[in-house]
Parts: structure tokens; C-alpha cells; sequence
């Protein structure tokens, strides 16, 4: 069996595992699953591809097939979340228009979030969007709420709010003229050009000091970002993003996450020298995580994209996490621990100060902020 609903987060995670609940025999081109669909750790149940199939299927479709995107309408009640108390988080509130996420990101945190949908962490992850499509309507009703007095929000704190699905849907800019017009504080970080669209509604909230853009960054090499983002931005675009912000007055930092010991940590002073040149004010970092079933996604992904580096990579990571491949203990889970991460860590810091970016973007104000109008009527003092 794959993983048990009483797996810990620290058990191996060995690839040969994903064999139970795979569903494709030809790789999915695009993904970052590729083939993989392993199965949800809350069923006991597992669908059995046998390798007779998959290699007919392989020798059917040697260049792969393609997977289309499918978008449900979630339907949730509420809209702004209140995050969990951790030490880790530099947040109180979130807003998330999706669940699951196209970008396809391997490492993402947020793909076992789909098991309490009743899908698989895999492909089901990036193709299967969960879309809020009332999410507008429900801000505006929460941000009347009497109780809520203009607390910074930020967008996302789970899946990314401009993934490819947006620029259809535009559920994400759909919650954003709500802010723009409360003048709600908001931060968002996202690895997509598409938040230049939004560029009209961040600029006005950028004018009552109410907007902030964390753009993400793993590797300026195209081939490792493909491999490893495959339906995120290129890293000339997410430059170009960060430039385009700054000029326009739109606070913008990077956030060099995370970063894959043994793979992208020497680019780090690299791509802080370019954020900085870029506009960038600010800078962030966060190490590789992998909780849950993503070890043996990732693993599996690292021997099927870079094999020669596979035996490091997976030797650095366990390095930091006291021979695991992942500890969620508050403040390491997201640093790491021993040589290697402090290494990591110093090197942030040293290029962090040198390219001018150790001066945080100042908070965010709730100052301007002013309750929507839901009735169309006037109030006493306005």
C-alpha cells in the first residue's frame, strides 16, 4: 500500500510505492506528476495499474498525453481564513480562490490538501482546480462584517492565486476590486506574470499603503524551473513581473522558496543580485518541505529529471531534518537544521545585505479601510 491514514510525516516515502494508485501509463505532459496519481492516504482502497499496460501505453504515446484541466465549483461558505498560530506563519488572515493548483509545482506543501477532497495529492492536484467562484461575493459580505476592522489579508496562503485557471475565471481579480474599493490591505505572493493584469487595482491600493507582491523564485535555469514548476512563469517573466510592479509603485519583494538543497541553493546569490537589479525591495527564503506523500513524489520526480543528483539531493535533505525527509517541528520546519541549512542560511544573508534587500517592506495599513455598502443605502456618517 502507498501510505496508511496513520502514516507520520516522518516515514521514507519511497517511490516504488506510487505504483498503487497510479492512473496514466504514458507520462502527462506539463505535469509535474507526470504519471502519478498515488493514492489518497485517507481510502483504503488502491487502483493497481499493472506495468503490462503501462509500457503498451508507453509505446502508444512515447511523447506523452495530455491531461486537460477540470474546474469544480467549491462551494464553501466563507472566504477569509483565520491561520492557524504558529510561529512560522507572518500572517493572521488568508484568502484562497482555489484549491489545487495548475502550476504543478512537485514540492508543493499544499498538494495533500486534496486528500480531504477525496482526490490523490498527483496529477488529481493539478488538473482537478477547486474554483470559488462566489469568493467575491463572500469577501465583500465578511469585510461588512461588524467585527472586522481592516486586518491585512493575505492572497494565498495555500495554492496560488494566479495560476493559469485565473486568466479564465478571474475569480482572484474579482476579490481584489472588492479590496480596492474597502481599501482592505492585502499581500500576495504568487510565481505568476499574470498578477501585471491586476496591475490597475494593485496600483490604487498601493496609493493608502494597502498592497504588497511576494514574488517567488527557485532557479533562473529554464530547464530546472520547467521541470520543476511546469506551468509557472519563466523566470525572465517572474523578473519581468517584480520590475513592472516597482515601477508602479506596488511594494514587491522575492522569495528565493524553496530552496532544494544539492539543486538550486547555489543559485540563491544569483537570483537576489537579479530581483534587486530587477526593483525588488525586500527578500525571503524558505527550505524545501515535504510532508506527507510528497517524498515519494518528489523523489521519484528527482530520478526521472536529474538522476545524476538524485543521491545528493535526497542525502542534503535528510542532512537537515535529522535523517529524515521531512520535520514539522515549529522553527526548523521551515529553516532546516546542521551544517548544510546554516550554510544556506548565512548565504542568504551575506547576498541578502549586499543587494540592499534586509530592509522589510514596511507593514501594511488598515488605516483607509472602510466597510463595503451592502444594502445601497447611505450611512449615518457618510
Amino acid at each position: 500500500m502507498f501510505a496508511s491514514p496513520h502514516e507520520d510525516e516522518h516515514s521514507r516515502g519511497d517511490p516504488s510505492e506510487l505504483v498503487d494508485g497510479t492512473t496514466h501509463g504514458s507520462p502527462a505532459r506539463g505535469r509535474g506528476s507526470s504519471t502519478l496519481n498515488p493514492g489518497n492516504r485517507f481510502e483504503p482502497i488502491r487502483l493497481h495499474v499493472l506495468g503490462e499496460y503501462r509500457d503498451e501505453q508507453l509505446l502508444e504515446h512515447p511523447e506523452g498525453v495530455q491531461i486537460k484541466t477540470q474546474a469544480f465549483h467549491d462551494r464553501s461558505r466563507t472566504i477569509i481564513n483565520r491561520v492557524a498560530d504558529s510561529p512560522d506563519i507572518p500572517f493572521d488572515w488568508s484568502v484562497n480562490p482555489y484549491r489545487g493548483c495548475e502550476h504543478g509545482c512537485i514540492y508543493c506543501y499544499a498538494r495533500p490538501g486534496h486528500e480531504y477532497l477525496g482526490m490523490s495529492c498527483g496529477l488529481d492536484f493539478e488538473s482537478k482546480i477547486m474554483a470559488k467562484m462566489d469568493a467575491p461575493a463572500m469577501l465583500r459580505k465578511e469585510l461588512a462584517h461588524r467585527k472586522w476592522t481592516g486586518e491585512p489579508i493575505t492572497m494565498s496562503g495555500v495554492t496560488d492565486c494566479y495560476q493559469p485557471l485565473e486568466a479564465k475565471l478571474r475569480i482572484t481579480r474579482g476579490c481584489l476590486a472588492v479590496m480596492a474599493e474597502c481599501r482592505q490591505p492585502v499581500s500576495i505572493i504568487t510565481k505568476s506574470k499574470l498578477v501585471l493584469r491586476d496591475l490597475d487595482l494593485l496600483s490604487e491600493l498601493a496609493t493608502h499603503n494597502a498592497v504588497s507582491v511576494g514574488i517567488s523564485i527557485t532557479s533562473l535555469r529554464n530547464d530546472i524551473a520547467m521541470a520543476m514548476e511546469p506551468r509557472a512563469s519563466s523566470p525572465a517573466n517572474r523578473l519581468k513581473a517584480i520590475g513592472e510592479l516597482s515601477r508602479a509603485g506596488v511594494p514587491v519583494m522575492v522569495m528565493v522558496a524553496p530552496v532544494v538543497p544539492g539543486l538550486t541553493d547555489p543559485e540563491m546569490p544569483a537570483i537576489l543580485e537579479a530581483a534587486a537589479e530587477a526593483g525588488a525591495k525586500s527578500a525571503g527564503w524558505v527550505m524545501l518541505r515535504l510532508p506527507y506523500q510528497i517524498k515519494a513524489l518528489f523523489l521519484e520526480w528527482l530520478q526521472r529529471e536529474f538522476p545524476e543528483r538524485a543521491e545528493r539531493v535526497e542525502s542534503r535533505i535528510r542532512e537537515m531534518r535529522g535523517g529524515n525527509l521531512y520535520d514539522a517541528q515549529f522553527g526548523t520546519r521551515m529553516r532546516g537544521e546542521g551544517h548544510h541549512a546554516e550554510a544556506i542560511a548565512t548565504m542568504f544573508k551575506t547576498y541578502r545585505k549586499r543587494f540592499g534587500l534586509d530592509q522589510p517592506i514596511p507593514p501594511l495599513s488598515s488605516s483607509a479601510f472602510i466597510k463595503p455598502n451592502l444594502d445601497g443605502q447611505l450611512g449615518l456618517f457618510d
